[in-house]
């Protein structure tokens, strides 16, 4: 039982009065939450989605009552990563951008909370770096996470709604989210200042709304939106890998191509795509092109919008560095 020596450790993250660990279930203060593959579901029962339903034998049309809660974005993301579960030597690279903000050493003795954790790439160059890592995520990629890590015994996986987390207040010393808030179904921004209430230290990534890019980088965007409003929809597995792979390899390769050839010149970062692909492989751009136009929900934010979070934290340092952008806030 992966969690037999954890249960001290669970009990405080849920603040439980009472907290026993069964064969396939937590117990906490009464309340029972399935165990599979070491993966403790706090979902609703309404939020299981259907291969789960299978595997502990609920009913196929149980309604989730949740207006907040998106199906589509965890079928999305469920599919994605167990179609992209493989962590990549490009995934240490952008670890260290995403972290330029933060002194990793720091976290030795820290609980961290990886929160829309996918397949765990972020996780995997933090697990021997600090004390206790818990990883959440809504979608069956929690599983795949696992799987990654299975040689972090410090780590704890819960399948779960990041915006129903059933833990105590400040239940962990740092809580880092890349690349999940802005595909909520409820303003993003709202959620960051929400997750200051579990933590007094966060590292959160949004999508940019290209407020430092020319004009032509938003007419561009606003055209791929409306193909992804259009192709998202369709749930097709054959579907969604050739047009993976044609976009990857027709669209973003020539761009990157493209801002090679200009670069001498100092053009190169007037080029779309090519400053946060030049240096990834077709791989991890599929991977991308994937989440970019699979994901019915997409939120973007200025950097003059996301200081506004001043009004509930006291700091909010955002980095000037790709990817844009990603920022750190303390209370």
């Amino acid at each position: 039982m992966y969690y037999a020596d954890k249960i001290g450790i669970l009990k405080d993250i849920f603040g439980a009065n009472k907290l026993h660990l069964e064969t396939d279930s937590l117990v906490v203060d009464g309340k029972s939450y399935p165990i599979i593959e070491d993966v403790i579901v706090i979902l609703d029962t309404g939020q299981y989605p259907l291969s789960l339903k299978k595997r502990l034998k609920k009913e196929e049309k149980v309604e989730q009552n949740r207006v907040d809660f998106a199906s589509d974005i965890q079928f999305t993301f469920g599919s994605e990563w167990q179609k992209f579960s493989e962590i990549l030597p490009e995934h240490d690279e952008e670890f260290q951008r995403y972290f330029d903000l933060i002194d990793v050493n720091s976290l030795l003795n820290s609980r961290v909370l990886d929160l829309g954790c996918g397949i765990g790439r972020w996780s995997y160059f933090l697990k021997d770096r600090c004390k206790e890592l818990i990883l959440l995520d809504f979608s069956e990629s929690i599983f795949v996470a696992r799987r990654n890590l299975a040689e972090a015994k410090n780590a704890i996986f819960f399948m779960g709604d990041l915006m129903h987390l059933p833990f105590r207040d400040d239940f962990a010393d740092f809580i880092f989210s890349l690349g999940v808030l802005h595909h909520l179904p409820t303003n993003g921004l709202n959620e960051v200042r929400r997750l200051g209430r579990f933590s007094p230290y966060l590292l959160i990534y949004l999508y940019y709304s290209l407020d430092n890019r020319p004009i032509y980088f938003r007419v561009l965007l606003s055209m791929v939106t409306l193909i992804r409003n259009l192709v998202s929809k369709i749930r097709n597995p054959l579907f969604r890998s050739i047009f993976t792979y044609l976009v990857a390899l027709l669209v973003y390769t020539p761009l990157i191509w493209l801002g090679k050839v200009v670069k001498p010149l100092g053009f190169s970062s007037r080029i779309p795509l090519y400053d946060t692909y030049c240096d990834k492989g077709l791989k991890r751009i599929s991977q991308d092109v994937y989440d970019r136009f699979f994901t019915g929900i997409e939120q973007r934010f200025s950097k003059k919008e996301i200081l506004t979070l001043k009004d509930t934290f006291s700091s909010v340092v955002v980095s000037e560095h790709l990817p844009y952008w990603h920022f750190i806030c303390k209370r």
